[in-house]
C-alpha cells in the first residue's frame, strides 16, 4: 500500500487494488448531515479505458511536462522501500518507471494484472494449490545483462533478512512470513511455495504482486569496483545475500544510498534499469527529468524524448503554471479542488478534461501508542485514543458532506471505511455498506462522551468524572487535548482541520494544529511503541490516505493487523484480524461477503479516522488536464505514470 495526497486502493474485474499516502486547508460548511452521495467522476472512455488518439499525425519526440504534488516530492528512489517513504511519488512517479515490478497493473483504468506488459508470465499453480511457478519473458537490465529468476530471488533473500523493518507492505504473517521456499531451477523459471493454499486471486493481487528483480549488481555492500555503473559477479555463490546477515547488510548499503538524493543521477547503482525510463536529473526542489532507456525490453518503445516532473510549493502556484503556461508549458496537469470552478476554462486551453478516480480511501491515522500526554492530567493521550468511542467521537466531528460542498467543490466522495466507491469493483458491493457510522453528528459524539464518563463543557475543558466508564488508564479530572499535524500547501486540508478543531472545541476537546510537507507528515506517521521518543506524535493527516500497493486487493492485513509496517496508529483488534483473515483464505465465491463483513467492522470500530476521498488519478485533485495533442494516455487506475505509451501528434 501507497500513501498519497488524497489517496487510494484500487479493484475491478475480480480483484481489488492497494497501493502508498496522498495530500489535501479556513471557512466553516454549511452542512449538519452527511450522505452516500458519490461525486461526479467517469469510468469509462478515452483518457480512461481507452488512450487518447489525437487526429493529427504522429511524430517521434517531445517534451512531456507533468505536475508534482505541492509539497510531494520524490526522495527515495531503491524500491524496497519502509513505510516512512511510501508513497505515490515516489512508487508511481519514480521507482516504477525505472525499475519494473514482477507483474504489473492498473492499465487502462482497471486495476487488473496486466500480463502483456509485465515480466512474469501467468503463474502455474500445483501442490494443493501451494506453490506457483512463474516464467519470465525475455527483459534486460540497461548493463546488457539479463533479467533472470536469480533477480527475485536476489529480492526474497533481502526482504526476508528483516521484512518487519523493511518493507512498507509487511504484514505478520502473511509476505514474506507465509512463503516456505523460492528457488530459480533456471534463468527464466521462478517457484515460489507457501505455508497453505489461499485464494489464488488474493495470492496473485497480494502477494506475487509484491515481488521485484533486482540486478545482481546491486548485491554488494559497497561502491568497490563500481565506476559509472556497477557490475554484477562473475559468480554468484559467494554474493552477501545467500547468507541472512549478508542480505542485512545489503539492504542496509542500498537504503543509505537511496538516501544520497544528490547521487541519484550519477550513481553506478540507481542508473542499472530494466524499466521504459532512467534518470537523467534530478533537482534540489524536485524536479525530475526522465529519458527513455534505450535498452527496454517492454513494449511499446518510448516514443517522447523526455518527460519532465515540475515541482510546486503551493496550490496556488500549480494553478497559475496551467493557466499561464496552457499546454505549451504543462502537458499533464493536476488542478487542485480549490479550483475545479475553472476547469472549463482551463480545458479550452488546449485540453482534454481526465475526471478519472483512484481506489483510494481517505483517512488520518491516530496514535493509539503515543506518549505524548493530556492536559489537564497530564497522563498518556493513547489510553483515550485506544476508546472505541472516543474514535467514534472523532469521527462524528467530521463534517464530510459540508467539507466536500464548501472546500472541495464537490469533487470527492464520502468516506466510511476501507472500500472505495469508484472506479465500481464487482467484487464488493458498496451499497451494502452504510455511511451511518461516520455520519456528521456533533448531539451524538456528546452523548457517547457524557454516557461515558466524561462532564462535557463546551467551548471549555470537557474532564473525565467516572474512570470506570472513561476506560482504562484514563484518570479522574482528566481532560482531553492533543496535536494535529497536517500537511503544508494544501487550502482544502487547512480549512478541514480548521473545522475540525473548531466542532472539537464545541465539546470541550482542544486540538493544536500544526503543518509540515508531506514527506515530513508521512515520516512522522510511523507505528512505534511507548518507550520510543519518536512515538510522542499523536495525530498525523498527510491528506487523503492510500492507495492499494503493493498488494493490491483491500484485504486489510498490511493496514489493521498488529505490526503491519502501514498500521501506523498501532491499532489491535482480533475480532477486525479474524474477520481479515477470512477476506484471504476463503474461495473467491465467499470473497464479496467477507470483504463486507470486515468493511462494515472497519467502519465501526474506525481504527483510522475517515474524511472525504477527491477523485484524481493522482491524489486529491479536481481533474487532470491532457494536452490535445498527446496521445497514448490512459489514466492507470493505481496512479502509475507511464510515459511508454505517450506520443505526440501535429
Amino acid at each position: 500500500m501507497r500513501s498519497i495526497k488524497r489517496s487510494s486502493w484500487v479493484i475491478v474485474g475480480a480483484v481489488i487494488v492497494a497501493l502508498v499516502a496522498a495530500a489535501c486547508g479556513s471557512s466553516s460548511p454549511s452542512s449538519t448531515t452527511s450522505s452516500s452521495s458519490v461525486a461526479s467522476s467517469s469510468t469509462s472512455g478515452v483518457g480512461l479505458t481507452q488512450a487518447t488518439h489525437p487526429s493529427g499525425a504522429r511524430v517521434k519526440g517531445g517534451t512531456v511536462y507533468f505536475t508534482e504534488g505541492s509539497d510531494a516530492t520524490p526522495n527515495y528512489i531503491f524500491p524496497m522501500y519502509t513505510f516512512t517513504v511510501c508513497s505515490t511519488t515516489n512508487a508511481d512517479q519514480l521507482m516504477n518507471m525505472l525499475y519494473f515490478p514482477l507483474y504489473t497493473y492498473g492499465e487502462n483504468y482497471r486495476p487488473t494484472v496486466d500480463y502483456d506488459h509485465s515480466i512474469g508470465q501467468a503463474p502455474v499453480v500445483s501442490n494443493g494449490g501451494k506453490t506457483y511457478t512463474i516464467k519470465l519473458n525475455p527483459y534486460k537490465w540497461s548493463d546488457g545483462e539479463a533479467v533472470t529468476a536469480r533477480d527475485l530471488v536476489f529480492w526474497m533473500n533481502v526482504m526476508k533478512a528483516s521484512p518487519a523493518t523493511e518493507w512498507c507492505g509487511y504484514a505478520p504473517g502473511y509476505f514474506p512470513d507465509n512463503v516456505v521456499s523460492y528457488s530459480a531451477p533456471n534463468a527464466s523459471t521462478f517457484v515460489i511455495t507457501f505455508n497453505k493454499a489461499y485464494d489464488p486471486e488474493w495470492v496473485l493481487y497480494s502477494e506475487l504482486s509484491q515481488l521485484y528483480p533486482m540486478p545482481l549488481a546491486w548485491d554488494r555492500t559497497s561502491l568497490s569496483g563500481c565506476s559509472k555503473m556497477c557490475k554484477p559477479p562473475s559468480s554468484t555463490s559467494s554474493l552477501p545475500d545467500t547468507t541472512k546477515s549478508g542480505a542485512a547488510a545489503v539492504y542496509k548499503f542500498l537504503d543509505a544510498q537511496s538516501k544520497k538524493l544528490g547521487s541519484w543521477t550519477t550513481s553506478p547503482l540507481w542508473n542499472i534499469v530494466d524499466g521504459p525510463m532512467k534518470l537523467t536529473g534530478f533537482t534540489t526542489t524536485g524536479e525530475a527529468t526522465f529519458v527513455p532507456n534505450p535498452d527496454w525490453s517492454g513494449s511499446p518503445k518510448p516514443s517522447i524524448s523526455k518527460l519532465v516532473e515540475l515541482p510546486y510549493t503551493s496550490e496556488a502556484a500549480m494553478y497559475n503554471s496551467i493557466r499561464s503556461g496552457g499546454p505549451k508549458s504543462i502537458t499533464i496537469g493536476n488542478v487542485p479542488s480549490q479550483y475545479a470552478p475553472q476547469l472549463t476554462s482551463l480545458a479550452s486551453e488546449g485540453y482534454v478534461l481526465d475526471k478519472a478516480g483512484s481506489y483510494s480511501f481517505n483517512y488520518f491515522p491516530l496514535n493509539l501508542n503515543s506518549g505524548a500526554t493530556t492536559s489537564p492530567g497530564n497522563e498518556p493521550v493513547r489510553y483515550i485514543f485506544r476508546q472505541t468511542y472516543f474514535r467514534n467521537v472523532l469521527q462524528h466531528l467530521i463534517d464530510q458532506d459540508g467539507w466536500i460542498h464548501a472546500f472541495l467543490y464537490n469533487t470527492a466522495n464520502p468516506t466510511c471505511g476501507p472500500i472505495p466507491f469508484t472506479p465500481p469493483s464487482p467484487l464488493v458491493n458498496t451499497s451494502a455498506i452504510s455511511f451511518s457510522p461516520c455520519a456528521f453528528s456533533p448531539s451524538e459524539a456528546k452523548q457517547l462522551l457524557t454516557s461515558h464518563g466524561w462532564k462535557v463543557v463546551p467551548n471549555g475543558t470537557t474532564t473525565c468524572q467516572n474512570p470506570s466508564l472513561c476506560g482504562a488508564g484514563i484518570k479522574k479530572g482528566e481532560g482531553i487535548s492533543f496535536n494535529l499535524d497536517y500537511q503544508s500547501g494544501v487550502v482544502a486540508i487547512e480549512d478541514e482541520m480548521n473545522d475540525l478543531a473548531a466542532q472539537a472545541k464545541k465539546l470541550g476537546i482542544s486540538i493544536s494544529l500544526t503543518t509540515h510537507p508531506f514527506d515530513t507528515v508521512v515520516a512522522t506517521a510511523a507505528p512505534c511503541t511507548p518507550s520510543q521518543a519518536t512515538c510522542k506524535w499523536t495525530a498525523e493527516n498527510w491528506g487523503a490516505g492510500w492507495i492499494y500497493g503493493p498488494s493490491y486487493l483491500p484485504t486489510g492485513e498490511p493496514l489493521y493487523n498488529p505490526g503491519s509496517a502501514a498500521n501506523a496508529g498501532s491499532y489491535s483488534n482480533a475480532e477486525m484480524t479474524s474477520l481479515i483473515s477470512k477476506t484471504i483464505t476463503g474461495p473467491l465465491s465467499s470473497e464479496n461477503g467477507a470483504i463486507t463483513a470486515y468493511a462494515k467492522y472497519v467502519s465501526q470500530q474506525d481504527p483510522v479516522i475517515f474524511g472525504p476521498t477527491s477523485v484524481g488519478t493522482f491524489g486529491g485533485y479536481a481533474a487532470t488536464l491532457v494536452a490535445k495533442d498527446l496521445g497514448g494516455y490512459a489514466a492507470n487506475a493505481l496512479g502509475f505514470l507511464e510515459p511508454q505509451f505517450w506520443y505526440f501528434t501535429k
